[in-house]
C-alpha cells in the first residue's frame, strides 16, 4: 500500500489538468447550391468544374493555388459517416483520430503537424472553421458529417485568410443554406453494436426573400469495448444537435444575413484500454492478466470502473454579407459555450488506482469583418480585420491509489486543481491576386496577429472542493501569468497556366502559433514564465492538370516544412517532486519533406475512379530537453541539480505516417426506378506514433560514471500503430417518386477488421493506456428528399 506521501507526489506529478495529453474539398449536398457555384464559373470556361471558397473567394478547384483535394461528399454519406473523422487517410497528409479525453475530441494532422491535446490552454494546430468561425480548442472540432454543403481541406500554413490557429492547414465546414422552399430530407441508420442514427432536416420559405431550416441529429451506440470486470458492453454514447437557421435576402438589395443556432448534448463512456507493462508501477497493483496486453486485439477487452463523460455547447453564427457591387462586405459573428463534465478510469485496470473527476466551462466569442472586390482588372483582394475572446475554467479532483471506487473523488481530494484562463486576439489580415501578364499570376498576402494570454494555477489548501458551489477563497495559488505576443506572417506565390487545362504554382509562407502559459507548472517562476510562439515556413510546389475534356484531373504537390521554436513539454527543476512538467520551446525544432498526389478518373459517364498517394519525411533537429534519471546525473549542468539533457532527435514526429494511400470506385447504374450505385474505397496508412516517449535510454557517462546526457532511442512501441488497409462498401438503391427521392443503403466499414489504437500514452514510468480503432462494422440506412 502507497503511503499518503507518496499519493501526494504522484497527484502533483499526474495532476496536471488530465496527465498532459500531450480534402479536400467536398461537393455540395444541397444540389441547388452547387449548381449555382458553378453557374458563377460559366464566364471563365470552367463549366462543370467543383467550386471552393476556401480562400474566400469562389472560384474553380484546379484554378486554386493552394493544396486542396475534391472528392464528392457522397464518399462519408456512402459509409453512413457519423463524423469528419472519416476523412482520414481519404486526402494526402491528412489523419483525424477521436480522442476520447473531451467531448467532440479530434487529434487532426496535416502534412504532420499537429496539437494532440483537449487542454484549452492553447489552441489547435489544425484550424477547423464551422460557417466562418472557427472553433478554438480540440474538443468540438470532430463535426457532425450530416447536413455540410462543403468541406474544404487546405494544407499547409493559411493565416491570411483565416484565424491564428492554421499554422497546420484549416478545415473549412460550410453547412446547407435553407433552401427558401419547402422541402426535407430524413434518414435512419442501424448498426452493428446496437448503432442508430435519425438525421432529419426541414426547410420552409416564400422561395425568394426568406427561408428557414431546421434540423435534428441524433446518434447512439452500446459501444465495440467489453468490459469484462462489469460483465458489459463499453464505449457507449448518446447524442443530440438540434438547431435552427433563418436566411433573409431582401430582392435586389445585394443584402443578405443567415442566424443559425443549434445546442449539442453528448453523454458517453470515455473508456481507456490497458497498456501498462511490467517495467511500470502500477503493473505491481493489478492483476497479472491485466498486465503486458497487446496494443491490437487486445484493446477491446477493458477492466476499468464505470466512467461518465456528459457534454451541453450551445452555439450561435450571424453572417451578413453586403454587395456593392465593386465590393462585397461580409461580417461573420460567433459564439460558443460549452459546460463539461467528465469522470475517467484512466489506469484502465479494475484496482482503483487513478481515477478523476473533471469539471469545466469555456466559453469564446469571434468577430470577423472583411472586404472582397477588384482593384482593376485583373487584381483582387481580400481584407479584414478579426478579433478572438475566450475564457475557460477547470477543476480537476483526482483518486489516487484510493483502493475504493465508492469514494467519489470529489470526495477524497483536498488538493484538487484549479485553472482559469482567458485569451484576446486581433489580426488584420490581407490577401491579393495580381494577373500582371498572360497566363501569370502573383499571389501575396500578410496577417499581423495580436494575442494576449492569461492563465492562474492553483490547487485546494487542505479541503473539500464542493463541485457545486466552488469556494474560490480555498485555493491555494501556485502562479499566474499575462503576457502578449505580436507576429506579422507574410505569404508570396505565383502560377502559370500556359493552357486553361494546366497550372503550375509555388509559393512560401509562414504559419505562426501564439505563446501562453503551463496549466501543470508547479512553482510561481514557471507559471509565470510564457512559453513562446512557433513557427513554421511551409515551401510548396505544384502541377495540376485537366485532360481529355476533365476526365481525368491531377494534381502533384511538394512541399517541406520548416518547424521552428517547436512548443513541447519540457521537464525542469522545481516544485514539490523535484521536477515538474511546463510548455516549452525547442529551438531546434523539425523539418518535414513530402510529395502528395491525388486525382479522378471518369472511366465512363456511371464509372469514375477517385486516388491519392502521400509520402512524408520527416525528423527532430537538435531536440534536447530536461528529465530525471534513476541512474544518476551529474551534480551540475544546463539542467539544474539531478536532471540531465535528454536528446529526443531520434524520436519520430506524432501523427507523422511516411506513407498513406487511397482508391475508390463509384459506378452507378440507371435503372427504371431510379439507379444503384456501388462505391468501395481502401485507405492504407502506414505505422505512425501517437505520442513523444521513450522506447530506452542510453546514457552518455563521464569518469565517475555519472551521466552527463541521455539519447532517447525512439518513441515506445506501444504508442505506435499498426499498418492500417481499411477497406470500406456500400451498395444504395435510389428511388425516384415524382417529387420524392427515397434511397436505400446497406454499408460496411474497416471489412478487414484492422485492429491498432487510435490514441496511445505512457505516464511517467507508472502506467500506459490507449483508444481503439473501430472494428469491422455494418449497417443499413434508409433515407427519404422531397
Amino acid at each position: 500500500m502507497k503511503t499518503q506521501a507518496t499519493r501526494r507526489l504522484i497527484v502533483v506529478a499526474l495532476t496536471t489538468t488530465a496527465i498532459g495529453f500531450s480534402v479536400p474539398a467536398f461537393a455540395a449536398e444541397a444540389d441547388e447550391q452547387q449548381a449555382a457555384q458553378t453557374a458563377e464559373a460559366t464566364d471563365s470556361g470552367d463549366t462543370g468544374a467543383i467550386i471552393v471558397t476556401a480562400r474566400r473567394r469562389s472560384e474553380t478547384l484546379q484554378s486554386t493555388p493552394v493544396a486542396i483535394t475534391a472528392v464528392n461528399t457522397a464518399m462519408l454519406e456512402s459509409k453512413a459517416a457519423v463524423n469528419i473523422g472519416d476523412l482520414q487517410g481519404a486526402a494526402p497528409g491528412l489523419l483525424i483520430t477521436q480522442q476520447n479525453s473531451g467531448a467532440q475530441a479530434a487529434n487532426i494532422s496535416i502534412r504532420g503537424l499537429t496539437y494532440a491535446d483537449i487542454e484549452k490552454s492553447q489552441t489547435p494546430t489544425v484550424g477547423v472553421v464551422v460557417d466562418g468561425v472557427t472553433i478554438g480548442t480540440n474538443t468540438g472540432q470532430l463535426q457532425d458529417a450530416f447536413d455540410v454543403a462543403q468541406i474544404e481541406v487546405l494544407r499547409g500554413p493559411q493565416g491570411t485568410l483565416f484565424g491564428a490557429n492554421t499554422i497546420g492547414g484549416v478545415i473549412n465546414i460550410t453547412r446547407s443554406k435553407p433552401t427558401m422552399e419547402p422541402g426535407a430530407k430524413a434518414e435512419f441508420s442501424y448498426g452493428r453494436w446496437n448503432t442508430m442514427s435519425l438525421k432529419a432536416i426541414a426547410n420552409y420559405g416564400d422561395g425568394d426573400t426568406w427561408g428557414v431550416k431546421a434540423f435534428y441529429f441524433h446518434n447512439e451506440t452500446d459501444g465495440f469495448y467489453r468490459n469484462v470486470t462489469r460483465n458489459t458492453n463499453a464505449g457507449w454514447s448518446v447524442g443530440n444537435t438540434v438547431g435552427g437557421s433563418l436566411l433573409f435576402k431582401p430582392a435586389g438589395s445585394g443584402f443578405d444575413a443567415q442566424l443559425t443556432v443549434e445546442h449539442v448534448s453528448q453523454k458517453f463512456d470515455p473508456v481507456v484500454s490497458n497498456l501498462t507493462n511490467s517495467t511500470e508501477v502500477f503493473c505491481g497493483f493489478i492483476p497479472e492478466r491485466e498486465c503486458n496486453r497487446n496494443n491490437t486485439t487486445d484493446l477491446y477487452t477493458t477492466f476499468g470502473d464505470y466512467a461518465e463523460s456528459t457534454y451541453n455547447a450551445p452555439d450561435a453564427t450571424l453572417e451578413m454579407n453586403y454587395d456593392l457591387g465593386g465590393v462585397k462586405l461580409t461580417s461573420i459573428t460567433g459564439w460558443r459555450h460549452s459546460k463539461e463534465a467528465q469522470t475517467q478510469d484512466f489506469d484502465g485496470s479494475s484496482t482503483d488506482l487513478y481515477y478523476v473527476d473533471r469539471r469545466q466551462h469555456y466559453t469564446q466569442w469571434s468577430q470577423e469583418l472583411r472586404a472582397a472586390g477588384n482593384l482593376f482588372d485583373g487584381f483582387d483582394y481580400v481584407v479584414g480585420g478579426y478579433f478572438f475572446s475566450s475564457k475557460y475554467d477547470l477543476t480537476q479532483w483526482s483518486r489516487v491509489f484510493g483502493f475504493d471506487s465508492s469514494t467519489p473523488p470529489t470526495k477524497f481530494d483536498t488538493a484538487a486543481q484549479h485553472v482559469e484562463g482567458k485569451t484576446k486576439s486581433y489580426a488584420f489580415f490581407g490577401d491579393f491576386n495580381w494577373a500582371f501578364a498572360p497566363g501569370f499570376r502573383l499571389s501575396f498576402g500578410g496577417r499581423f496577429s495580436h494575442d494576449n494570454k492569461k492563465l492562474s494555477n492553483g490547487f485546494a489548501d487542505g479541503v473539500l472542493l464542493d463541485p457545486d458551489n466552488l469556494d474560490l477563497s480555498k485555493i491555494a495559488l501556485v502562479g499566474k501569468g499575462d503576457a502578449s505576443f505580436n507576429k506579422f506572417t507574410p505569404k508570396v506565390g505565383i502560377d502559370w497556366r500556359p493552357t486553361p487545362d494546366l497550372m503550375v504554382y509555388a509559393s512560401w509562407s509562414r504559419g505562426y502559433r501564439s505563446g501562453g502559459f503551463s496549466p501543470r507548472a508547479a512553482t510561481a517562476a514557471t507559471a509565470s514564465t510564457p512559453f513562446q510562439p512557433e513557427t513554421v515556413d511551409a515551401y510548396e510546389v505544384g502541377v495540376k492538370l485537366a485532360a481529355f475534356d476533365r476526365k481525368l484531373e491531377l494534381n502533384v504537390a511538394g512541399f517541406v516544412s520548416d518547424y521552428k521554436d517547436m512548443q513541447q513539454n519540457l521537464t525542469v527543476p522545481g516544485g514539490p517532486t523535484g521536477n515538474q512538467t511546463i510548455t516549452g520551446n525547442v529551438p531546434g525544432g523539425a523539418l518535414i519533406k513530402g510529395i502528395e498526389v491525388d486525382g479522378t478518373v471518369r472511366v465512363t459517364e456511371n464509372f469514375k475512379l477517385t486516388g491519392s498517394i502521400a509520402v512524408m519525411d520527416s525528423h527532430f533537429r537538435n531536440f534536447v530537453t530536461c528529465g530525471a534519471y534513476a541512474g544518476g546525473a551529474v551534480a551540475t549542468n544546463d539542467c539544474g541539480t539531478g536532471l540531465v539533457p535528454f536528446d529526443y532527435s531520434k524520436n519520430r514526429l506524432i501523427y507523422a505516417p511516411d506513407f498513406t494511400a487511397s482508391l475508390s470506385a463509384e459506378y452507378t447504374l440507371p435503372t427504371s426506378f431510379g439507379d444503384v450505385s456501388a462505391n468501395v474505397g481502401w485507405r492504407h496508412i502506414s505505422p505512425y506514433d501517437e505520442q513523444l516517449s521513450a522506447a530506452s535510454l542510453t546514457p552518455t557517462l563521464n569518469g565517475d560514471g555519472e551521466a552527463t546526457r541521455i539519447t532517447v532511442e525512439g518513441n515506445d512501441p506501444r504508442v505506435r500503430t499498426t499498418t492500417q488497409d481499411l477497406v470500406d462498401a456500400a451498395l444504395t438503391f435510389n428511388f425516384d417518386f415524382d417529387n420524392t427521392k427515397a434511397y436505400v443503403r446497406v454499408f460496411g466499414r474497416n471489412l478487414l477488421n484492422e485492429k491498432t489504437t487510435t490514441h496511445a500514452f505512457t505516464v511517467a514510468g507508472l502506467w500506459s493506456f490507449g483508444m481503439a480503432l473501430e472494428p469491422r462494422t455494418y449497417g443499413a440506412t434508409l433515407g427519404v428528399k422531397f
